[in-house]
């Protein structure tokens, strides 16, 4: 079976020592904000813009951009992590879906959810400490316990 790769941008966004996650309806898993990067889209610009529709908050992402330029090249901001994520496998265990995940941190000024139209409303977010992630691990994806523990500290250190 040809496994299919979509290319998506996550942050995990941090206000006031807090990572923001919600219950992902359609994956029945906790997730920070993040969804498929558009056509011509760059990875940075589409962790704004999902942040932007599921949570309706402006972050400052915390990424690393080299100097490099020239007349023909730019730096722009670099994911803290890239992860393959397999997103539907069989019961013989053959993966057919899998995310190219650019995951990015972002610090909010603010933890007033407002999502747009079409997204999950206000009530399926909570915000985490980095306590509270490790104290109810077995509610979330090794993974984002570990991240969301990551962001929050970076963030703090910025």
């Amino acid at each position: 079976m040809e496994t299919t790769r979509h290319f998506v941008a996550t942050v995990y966004v941090v206000s006031d020592g807090a990572v923001a996650l919600h219950e992902h309806s359609k994956l029945d898993m906790w997730l920070p904000a993040g969804g498929h990067i558009d056509r011509d889209e760059l990875p940075h610009e589409a962790a704004l813009r999902e942040t932007r529709e599921e949570l309706g908050l402006d972050v400052e992402l915390i990424a690393p951009q080299q100097d490099i330029e020239s007349e023909t090249v730019r730096s722009i901001p670099q994911p803290q992590h890239f992860l393959l994520e397999d997103i539907n496998v069989d019961a013989n265990g053959d993966v057919g879906h899998q995310h190219i995940d650019f995951i990015f941190y972002g610090r909010a000024d603010s933890r007033d959810i407002e999502p747009g139209p079409g997204e999950q409303p206000a009530e399926d977010w909570e915000w985490f400490a980095a306590d509270e992630l490790q104290a109810q691990a077995d509610q979330f994806p090794a993974d984002v316990v570990e991240v969301g523990q990551r962001a929050i500290e970076a963030v703090r250190e910025a």
